[in-house]
């Protein structure tokens, strides 16, 4: 029961990554919103970029992450295969 509620936070897709980077802009952005608020002038909007860059490194970080992962699934496929016996 363990293993399917584990399952549930693995992103598997690029589809997946697209959503979970796009609640996190949002949420970034709105506290970005808040900086600007309670920060005023160049430090809440340098406070904001922060924010916005964050989400971008994250983001970039996921992408690449769900890659090499596919790349190293399909190594280990094709070691396998090319180890079988004929």
């Amino acid at each position: 029961m363990l293993r399917k509620v584990q399952r549930l936070f693995v992103i598997k897709t690029r589809v997946e990554a697209y959503l979970i980077i796009f609640a996190l802009a949002l949420g970034a952005m709105t506290r970005g919103a808040h900086y600007t608020l309670q920060y005023p002038g160049v430090g809440g909007y340098l406070l904001f970029a922060a924010t916005g860059g964050a989400v971008f490194l994250g983001g970039a970080k996921i992408l690449d992450a769900l890659r090499y992962e596919r790349e190293a699934k399909d190594a280990d496929a094709e070691t396998l295969h090319s180890a079988a016996p004929e």
